[in-house]
């Protein structure tokens, strides 16, 4: 992948903050409505009940982070972490319109160098998120750190589908249109250009999975979503 002379972390902290204003719409646009959904059954894979204290790990606009305090209630927390202020800043005006923010917190931070102790929470998440890290690994080993004793770490992120015909179907959808879309709707083609390399570079969800495990997870597994088009991979601090 071509970061124009720039390194992996500058090139998609920019490239983030140029889409901010729009990545919500592409992102209910290129799953069909489905995101929402699939973000509600990540939050059940984390385990969140109320009052825990959850980290959201390159949270954007915080729809993940939401959810997850919708879950948690006022008696829980919820940190949400992004290295792009433009989106931070969406988020902060999204939160600022839900009914009960005071639970919720957004910080702008490196999610390779998470500015946490360790056991601070009880679950981490992360949404569409790794594939962006300079170090994939790095980020889960920190996610996990962070993490009490019996915490989940889960990623919900684009998979590989594996269903002849609906798999080539889907990478022609894939391949042609959502660059288009990128284009038209968040008038930044080669942001969403970013966006179709990272998840074609990112890892399946079964080699995701054995990731997890080599970064000191146990009980690792992964639920397809759509076919396969998304996945939620998590595992257990032990």
């Amino acid at each position: 992948m071509d970061f124009a002379g720039k390194d992996k972390a500058t090139y998609v902290k920019e490239t983030f903050n140029s889409i901010a204003g729009r990545y919500d719409l592409m992102n209910s646009l290129m799953s069909l409505g489905m995101d929402k959904r699939w973000r509600r059954l990540a939050v059940q894979k984390v385990g969140a009940t109320s009052g825990m204290h959850i980290l959201d790990v390159c949270c954007g606009t915080g729809q993940l982070s939401m959810e997850i305090g919708n879950v948690v209630g006022p008696e829980g927390n919820v940190t949400g972490l992004d290295f792009s202020q433009k989106m931070l800043e969406v988020a902060e005006k999204s939160l600022s319109q839900v009914s009960n923010p005071a639970h919720i917190r957004f910080i702008q931070g490196n999610a390779m160098e998470l500015p946490f102790q360790d056991n601070s929470f009880d679950g981490a998440t992360v949404g569409w998120g790794l594939r962006n890290l300079p170090d994939l690994r790095q980020g889960l080993r920190e996610m996990a750190r962070t993490v009490k004793p019996g915490g989940k770490v889960v990623s919900l992120d684009m998979a590989k589908p594996s269903l002849l015909g609906f798999k080539q179907a889907y990478w022609l959808y894939f391949d042609k249109l959502v660059p288009l879309m990128g284009k038209f709707w968040a008038r930044k083609a080669s942001a969403y250009q970013y966006l179709h390399d990272s998840a074609r570079e990112f890892p399946a969800q079964e080699e995701l999975a054995r990731i997890f495990t080599e970064c000191g997870l146990k009980d690792v597994t992964f639920n397809n979503l759509a076919g396969g088009v998304v996945a939620i991979v998590s595992g257990k601090k032990p």
